[in-house]
């Protein structure tokens, strides 16, 4: 019996404790708003809850790829727990950045770790072997979604895949062939 599913957080993002197991690889579907306590989420396509990073892992995205959410669909980073990160001034853990796709060599960002002291944060290039196209969508997954996530595969999308949201998007609209 696979215990896996019982050892599930109840939670409606991705915890560190969903990387207890290791590191893992993810590509960036698309970023949506959240709230004022979490004001992004970074949404996965090999995990079902979005990512909500914390600031600092915020500010490493930024240094990495610019400021422009937008562009960071199919994008790809490597996510670890780590279990230095503090909170009230007690080592709780927390989810950080080891590797990024579209980075060139390693990043050093400075971060502020508490009050008056900040540290030299350092993610690596992500080296894999990255198929020739990206990832498509399915039928059964455009046919699904809303405006905003076929916008997201927009970007990536190939020639063929256009055309499937583009349909889409005139059935949304009320425009399209029925």
């Amino acid at each position: 019996m696979d215990l896996t599913d019982t050892i599930q957080p109840k939670s409606d993002q991705l915890d560190a404790v969903d990387l207890v197991g290791g590191p893992r690889t993810f590509t960036i579907e698309r970023l949506t708003a959240g709230n004022a306590e979490q004001p992004v989420n970074v949404h996965l396509r090999e995990f079902p809850r979005p990512w909500r990073p914390s600031k600092s892992m915020r500010r490493v995205l930024v240094a990495a790829w610019g400021p422009d959410g937008a562009q960071y669909a199919g994008r790809r980073l490597r996510l670890f727990m780590d279990p230095t990160v503090m909170f009230g001034g007690i080592a709780v853990g927390g989810t950080r950045i080891s590797h990024m796709s579209h980075i060139d060599k390693t990043l050093k960002v400075s971060l502020l770790i508490k009050r008056g002291k900040s540290e030299i944060y350092t993610v690596e290039p992500l080296i894999e072997d990255v198929p020739a196209a990206p990832p498509q969508p399915s039928v059964e997954e455009i046919a699904a979604a809303g405006e905003e996530q076929l916008k997201a595969w927009w970007q990536t999308a190939d020639e063929a895949t256009q055309a499937l949201i583009r349909a889409r998007v005139a059935e949304l609209r009320g425009d399209g062939a029925s």
